[in-house]
């Protein structure tokens, strides 16, 4: 057999101009690839469809860039996951976890930064729609944007907005090869196709958009886009970070008071207990009245509170913390006692944040 077996192939889409606010996207596509066919995939790197649809911050000449960047992350950012030095890993209101907000400083004017799409699901909707128009094709389409992976050095491209295929390819209850019922197995197969994307694209080749052919996947109907693949909440296992955690929890002040608060705490702290074993603690909960200051849970120590038990409360607390945060809980831990003092070591004040 000289020829290898069919398969899914990746192409570059060269000759696209430089876009700006305003530019038609799907014409320039339409010129530049009029080989598209029923069935392809386009991936479309966000920063074009941030470009054209005016997602941008005007840097003003004398102005500091890097200070005009963290101010648009401060825009962009509904909460802080974690911290280190300048570099800041939140969740944007979109509801990706990415760092710096996903704002961008390359491949654009030095005027200029360029921020996420505002909605790029929407995006990839309008530019599937437009190329049925224009070409008579029905293709699949995936936003793409450059994430950093945790526990993994480098970046790989990752779907932000997809329309005309599915975010998640779901084998659970399939059965493997060897008889294995697959009980978790879900494929987020748009992610698979940005990064087969950047392969043609680069990071430097000024090509923006990729055509993945021979992949047949169903359109969704209704169409959820890229939301599937959103983890947040009680499903995010990783909501806080560890060393550079910063917490996610709001202040004293502006707690009230939520029902169940001791029986959480108890259940938090029981878990984490239990995780860690050889650490001698003993924790008593007692709620008390405390106005319109959320319930306050006082947590102790045996005695005396040694240098041992110390970092095991630390440890403990912070396992609690975050397993409170991923049920919904606004918390904040208040320190009390010093080495050698009183068994009581410190207050979790818990409840709701105003809406």
């Amino acid at each position: 057999m000289s020829e290898p077996p069919a398969g899914i192939s990746v192409h570059p889409v060269p000759g696209l101009p430089e876009f700006g606010p305003g530019d038609d996207l799907a014409g320039a596509l339409a010129g530049a690839a009029p080989w598209l066919a029923d069935g392809d995939v386009l991936v479309v790197t966000s920063k074009v469809v941030a470009k054209v649809e005016g997602a941008l911050v005007r840097v003003e000449p004398g102005t500091d860039r890097e200070a005009a960047r963290q101010r648009a992350i401060d825009a962009e950012t509904v909460r802080v996951v974690a911290r280190r030095g300048p570099l800041r890993i939140v969740e944007t209101r979109h509801g990706w976890v990415v760092a710096a907000a996903g704002i961008d400083a390359s491949n654009v004017a030095s005027d200029a930064l360029v921020l996420l799409p505002e909605d790029a699901d929407a995006s990839a909707r309008l530019l599937r729609a437009r190329l049925r128009e224009l070409l008579g094709v029905t293709v699949g389409v995936v936003v793409s944007d450059t994430f950093g992976r945790p526990w993994r050095d480098g970046v790989s491209d990752v779907a932000i907005g997809a329309a005309g295929l599915p975010a998640l390819v779901d084998h659970r209850g399939a059965v493997d090869a060897h008889g294995n019922r697959l009980e978790t197995t879900q494929v987020a197969v748009v992610d698979e196709l940005a990064a087969a994307g950047d392969l043609v694209k680069g990071k430097l080749a000024g090509l923006p958009v990729a055509v993945v052919r021979g992949l047949a996947l169903p359109a969704p109907d209704p169409d959820p886009g890229t939301r599937p693949l959103v983890r947040l909440g009680p499903g995010d296992l990783f909501s806080a970070g560890t060393r550079d955690v910063v917490a996610g929890r709001a202040p004293a002040d502006r707690l009230t008071a939520r029902a169940g608060a001791l029986a959480a705490a108890t259940d938090a702290f029981r878990v984490a207990v239990a995780a860690l074993p050889e650490f001698p603690v003993v924790f008593r909960y007692g709620p008390e009245e405390d106005g319109d200051d959320g319930d306050v849970i006082d947590v102790h120590l045996a005695e005396p509170v040694t240098p041992r038990a110390a970092l095991a409360v630390g440890a403990i607390v912070g396992a609690a913390l975050v397993q409170l945060s991923a049920e919904g809980w606004a918390t904040r831990w208040q320190p009390v006692a010093t080495l050698g003092g009183s068994g009581l070591v410190g207050r979790l004040r818990m409840g709701a944040s105003p809406a």
